[in-house]
């Protein structure tokens, strides 16, 4: 059987289409003129491609396997659901029946009984007679030595298509696929592991380059937009040769009120009249109509084709797996998130391996490699899923997809370069939280992923990405606020969080607006002296230092030194890191004293390799410096420096903080050659980093200008 319902034949011969029962039902024909059944001389694709956009490479390595003379070739076209294997398939069929004077065949091979039904199709047009393929069909005769006998023989060459061949077990154990000196097999499959197809070619199919996804839509509705009115929309649909298809034929097919691309766009997005679909997967789908498409060409159930096939090989928790992967992006996924994943008895943890193994086989996602193994699974497909996601799974699955983040996000990042992992991901991060938003789990998940989302912001700020932290705690703020609150404890140290990337980006006015409002819920919600409260007034100060308010900052930085050291101890590392931070703001001379006791308390409870040692052996310089005492503080800055230097790299910003404090120290002992060159490459380094305009360039060119006329 051909897979359409309107298989007839015209002239003298017989159709051979699957019945419910799965038997051959012979439909006669009798005209002189026959020329053999048109069920497999005609693609059954439904609704043709315009033009095929790019598959350039492909394409031309397959019209050079139906140039005359080549045969004993098998070409597997393997992919995901809706990425164009068979609109590739037909173009070639129709450039081998055209140009290259073969005889095209075509069969559905998406089940047992419609691919029997279609090679004993192609056998009768071959030659075959009445008697041969009852025999075949009674079990008398194998029907696949039939089929190829037939095929070995025949008088044309032949390029013979095996379309939807997702099962390749139908294909092996029938005996079906094989090679003839007489033609060409082409295979379409989701199918992708090669021990299904020895000795045949793989062409894996993606998705389409902007450029040519772009095309697509511009093909099917050439006056719904621009031509970047339509690369946005590829964008949306994650450049899916099927959605792009989907959404083409939508466009086009509007009547009373046509859309442009720019409307489709917003629809996807939510937005538009009430009479559209809100679910993007909904709007994309309602584009099959103007297809002639059946549920293969339905996003919302091309999936589940494969889905079943796998759990009809004994892998139902493979859709289980996929529902996890649902909760995160498309982006790359590092493979070590699935390590200790599992959902109870429907996905239990000695089952992921093989689980993700039928998903990889099954072109439902895809590893990547580079850097770090991970896994990419497209966005569509994604949102489809969650989108089918029973209501009674998901806080499980947000649950789980939370606890894995969580145990491969470092809890204390530390300063410096991250792991290749932790960007990789951020995008999950984000992807949780709004799955989350949208599937409105219980409190305790939403808290789970909101820590995820602290903890990246950290990890981020304090490898000195401070536009990406920026950008990740304020979307991750206005996500999880309208779940948690503004008050509570996740939400104000996210929200602290963003203050303090407006502070290291020099926008000391927008970072101090936010800090007092954040000071606020702490006070009101917390009280004066819990440590987030106190923690915000010192995060408070460094803006207003900046905006050349002294007084309110060292005030606040007293307030958290004093308070930490009451309810912590003076020992205690917040303790510490706030004592130290009032020696860099404080012109008292007792605190200035402080200074050696503070550091000895850090070796004492630190050691002499933690960062807070550091921090306060470089502040401590700092007050020396400032109160005259340069020489008593060049033996703290100068390793102090270089240690910063040797772990966290010239660039890093506390490394050029100490090495304004070197240059202005060795300035003041005179020695003012080492610190012009130290203040050139801090000028360089810091224009660099921040621009030439930001405040803290500024202060390295006047200190170098400073220099340059006392020398």
């Amino acid at each position: 059987m051909s897979g359409r319902n309107d298989a007839r034949a015209d002239g003298q011969s017989r159709i051979y289409q699957a019945s419910g029962d799965q038997h051959i039902t012979e439909h006669h024909h009798h005209a002189p003129d026959w020329s053999g059944p048109d069920s497999v001389r005609l693609p059954a694709v439904g609704r043709a491609p315009a033009v095929l956009r790019d598959r350039v490479g492909e394409m031309d390595r397959l019209r050079a396997a139906v140039e005359p003379g080549v045969g004993n070739r098998v070409y597997v076209l393997h992919g995901l659901g809706g990425c164009g294997k068979t609109a590739v398939a037909y173009a070639l069929f129709h450039h081998a029946t055209g140009e290259a004077g073969r005889l095209g065949l075509w069969v559905n091979a998406s089940d047992p009984a419609s691919l029997r039904a279609g090679m004993l199709a192609v056998a009768a047009d071959r030659g075959a007679i009445d008697g041969e393929l009852v025999g075949a069909r009674s079990g008398l005769r194998p029907a696949a030595d039939l089929v190829w006998h037939y095929l070995d023989h025949s008088d044309e060459p032949w390029l013979l298509v095996l379309d939807n061949a997702d099962t390749p077990a139908i294909l092996r154990d029938g005996g079906w696929l094989r090679t003839s000196p007489a033609g060409t097999v082409v295979v379409t499959t989701r199918q992708a592991a090669a021990h299904w197809w020895p000795g045949a070619e793989l062409l894996q199919f993606g998705v389409l380059p902007r450029e040519d996804a772009a095309l697509v839509l511009r093909d099917l509705a050439p006056h719904a937009g621009s031509v970047e009115d339509a690369a946005e929309v590829a964008d949306r649909l994650g450049r899916l040769p099927l959605a792009l298809t989907l959404a083409g034929g939508f466009l086009a097919h509007q009547v009373i009120d046509p859309w442009t691309l720019a409307d489709y766009s917003r629809r996807l997005d939510g937005g538009g009249s009430g009479i559209s679909p809100t679910d993007p997967i909904e709007l994309i789908d309602q584009g099959a109509a103007a297809i002639g498409g059946d549920s293969r060409h339905l996003l919302s159930h091309t999936w589940q084709l494969s889905l079943d096939a796998l759990a009809t090989q004994g892998l139902p928790e493979a859709g289980r797996l996929l529902s996890l992967l649902a909760c995160w992006s498309n982006d790359p996924l590092p493979l070590s998130v699935l390590s200790g994943a599992e959902l109870g008895p429907t996905l239990p943890a000695f089952r992921v391996e093989s689980a993700l193994r039928g998903l990889l086989d099954h072109s439902l996602t895809e590893l990547v490699s580079g850097q770090m193994r991970c896994l990419r699974t497209h966005g569509v497909l994604l949102d489809s899923v969650a989108r089918s996601t029973p209501a009674d799974q998901r806080e499980q699955l947000s649950a789980t997809a939370a606890r894995l983040l969580l145990a491969v996000l470092p809890e204390v990042p530390d300063r410096g370069a991250q792991e290749p992992r932790v960007n990789l991901l951020a995008p999950h991060v984000i992807a949780l939280l709004r799955r989350t938003a949208n599937w409105a789990p219980g409190q305790p998940t939403v808290e789970a992923a909101a820590e995820c989302a602290l903890r990246l912001v950290t990890a981020v700020h304090r490898a000195g990405d401070y536009a990406s932290a920026l950008s990740l705690g304020s979307e991750a703020v206005e996500l999880v606020t309208p779940r948690l609150g503004e008050g509570h404890v996740l939400v104000i140290r996210l929200r602290r969080r963003v203050g303090r990337a407006l502070f290291r980006l020099g926008r000391f006015e927008e970072s101090e607006a936010l800090y007092r409002h954040v000071l606020e819920d702490c006070e009101r919600i917390l009280g004066p002296t819990a440590p987030d409260t106190l923690q915000t007034c010192l995060k408070l100060a460094g803006p207003l230092f900046n905006l050349g308010r002294e007084q309110d900052g060292t005030s606040l930085t007293r307030r958290a030194a004093e308070g930490h050291a009451q309810t912590l101890g003076p020992t205690h590392p917040l303790t510490l890191l706030a004592r130290s931070s009032l020696l860099e703001v404080s012109t008292q001379s007792a605190d200035v004293a402080a200074g050696s006791d503070l550091v000895a308390d850090c070796l004492r409870e630190v050691g002499e390799d933690h960062s807070i040692t550091l921090d306060t052996r470089l502040n401590y310089a700092y007050a020396l410096n400032q109160g005259g005492r340069s020489a008593e503080a060049l033996p703290h800055i100068r390793p102090a420096f270089a240690e910063y230097v040797r772990r966290f790299g010239p660039d890093y910003p506390i490394a050029l903080n100490a090495r304004a404090t070197l240059s202005m120290t060795l300035a003041a002992l005179g020695q003012y050659a080492e610190a012009i060159e130290l203040a050139e490459n801090l000028v360089e380094r810091r224009t660099r980093a921040l621009g030439p305009a930001h405040p803290w360039t500024l202060f390295a060119k006047d200190l170098l200008e400073q220099y340059r006329r006392s020398q």
